[in-house]
C-alpha cells in the first residue's frame, strides 16, 4: 500500500486515461508550479522581476556585440534577438529543471504516490509562466522598434503548442535517464550550450547561408529536422519579428518530430517510473 498525495493509503493503480489522472491532481501540480516559482527567486530582491531581466540585460550585451564590434546588419537587431532568446530560454530552462526533477523530488516520491509525470511537467508549466511574463515585455517593446504585428500572430498559440510537446517529451526522457545516470544533467549542461550556437538565436539561418551553400538542399533540411529548435525559433521570429507566415510545411514536420518525442518520452517514463523509489 502507498500513501496518496491527500495522505490516504491507496494501491498505486493507474488509470486507462495519464491525462485523466494529471487532472485529478491538478491542484498538486499547481503547489509545485508555484513553489517552483517561490524557490528560484527566494531570498532575490526584485524576485519574479528577475525573469523580466534577464532576457533584457541578455538583449542590452548581444545587441551592443553585434552592432558596434561585430555589426550584424540587422534591422531593430533587439527585438530579432528577443524573438529567439525567449523560446530558447523557455526550452534550456525547462530542460535543465525537469532533468533533476525526479531526484530532486525524492523525498517526496519515497513517501507518497502521485503521478510522476506531475514533477516535469511541474517543471515546464513554471518556465512556461517565466516565459509569458517575458512575452509581455517583448510586446511591451515592440512599439518602439516599430515591430510588424499582422495576422499571422495567431499562430504563436500552435507554435507554443508544438515547443511544449517536444520539451514535455525531452524532459520525460532526460529525467528518466538521470535516475539512473547521475551524469546525465552535467552532460546536458555542456550540449545546452553547444545547441544554443547550432541554433540561429542571435543569427538566421539565412545569414548562414553562405556557408551552407556546399551543402546539398536535402543535408540542409536534415540540419533542420534534426534540430526542432532551430525551426521553431524561425517560427516565433516569423510572426514576431517579419510579422508574417511561418514556412507551414516545416512547422508541420516539426509538429510531426514533436509529437514522436512526445509520445516516445511518455513511454520511456511509463516503462520505469515504477522504479524511481528504488533508485533515488
Amino acid at each position: 500500500m502507498k500513501e496518496s498525495a491527500m495522505g490516504v493509503n491507496i494501491e498505486k493503480i493507474r488509470p486507462a486515461s495519464q491525462i485523466g489522472e494529471l487532472i485529478r491532481y491538478k491542484d498538486l501540480i499547481r503547489s509545485l508550479v508555484i513553489r517552483d516559482l517561490k524557490v528560484r527567486y527566494k531570498s532575490s530582491v526584485l524576485g519574479f522581476i528577475w525573469s523580466l531581466l534577464n532576457p533584457l540585460l541578455m538583449m542590452v550585451v548581444f545587441t551592443f556585440v553585434f552592432t558596434i564590434i561585430l555589426p550584424s546588419g540587422k534591422e531593430d537587431f533587439p527585438i530579432f534577438f528577443l524573438a529567439g532568446l525567449l523560446p530558447w530560454q523557455f526550452f534550456a530552462n525547462s530542460v535543465a529543471m525537469t532533468t533533476r526533477s525526479i531526484v530532486d523530488n525524492a523525498h517526496l516520491i519515497k513517501k507518497v504516490y502521485f503521478p510522476r509525470e506531475v514533477l516535469p511537467l511541474a517543471g515546464v508549466l513554471s518556465n512556461l509562466v517565466n516565459f509569458l511574463l517575458a512575452l509581455a515585455v517583448f510586446f511591451a517593446l515592440s512599439p518602439f522598434f516599430r515591430m510588424r504585428v499582422t495576422v499571422w500572430i495567431f499562430l504563436l498559440p500552435l507554435i507554443l503548442l508544438i515547443q511544449l510537446l517536444f520539451t514535455l517529451g525531452l524532459a520525460f526522457v532526460l529525467c528518466t535517464a538521470n535516475v539512473f545516470y547521475r551524469d546525465t544533467q552535467h552532460i546536458m549542461d555542456t550540449l545546452m550550450l553547444l545547441w544554443f550556437f547550432l541554433t540561429p538565436i542571435f543569427y538566421s539561418l539565412e545569414d548562414m547561408q553562405p556557408a551552407l551553400s556546399g551543402l546539398s538542399l536535402d543535408l540542409r533540411n536534415l540540419i533542420y529536422t534534426l534540430n526542432p529548435m532551430a525551426s521553431l525559433i524561425k517560427a516565433y521570429r516569423a510572426v514576431l519579428y517579419y510579422g508574417r507566415a511561418p514556412s507551414l510545411k516545416r512547422l508541420g514536420m516539426t509538429l510531426l518530430i514533436s509529437l514522436l518525442v512526445f509520445v516516445a518520452g511518455s513511454l520511456v517514463f511509463d516503462r520505469y517510473d515504477s522504479l524511481f523509489s528504488e533508485e533515488v
